[in-house]
């Protein structure tokens, strides 16, 4: 037969605290721990990241730059490094008329 019985039984039971100064110690321990945990990451960890996606990101934008521009534009690739190629696209998106 089975047992329906709803009660859970583990072998290792946690105790529970006779008095509200042993909850309260138990409370303030968890506290303790689940800060620890956040502050084991360190803020040069998080600094490093967002430097780390932002190199990321700019080497992205350069990368998709030279492939539009060289292989989809017909283009030199590196011909999108010239501040010359910049100024152009600039004056296109201001409206400037080119001469």
């Amino acid at each position: 037969m089975t047992n329906n019985s709803t009660n859970q039984r583990t072998d290792n039971p946690t105790p529970q605290p006779t008095t509200r100064k042993e909850a309260k110690q138990n409370r303030e321990a968890a506290n303790d721990r689940v800060e620890r945990k956040w502050n084991s990451t360190g803020a040069f960890s998080i600094g490093l990241r967002i430097i780390i996606v932002v190199v990321l990101l700019v080497v992205a934008a350069i990368a998709g730059s030279m492939i539009g521009y060289g292989v989809i534009g017909d283009g030199n690739p590196l011909g999108v490094l010239n501040p010359s190629t910049w100024s152009h696209v600039l004056d296109i998106m201001n409206g400037v008329q080119s001469e």
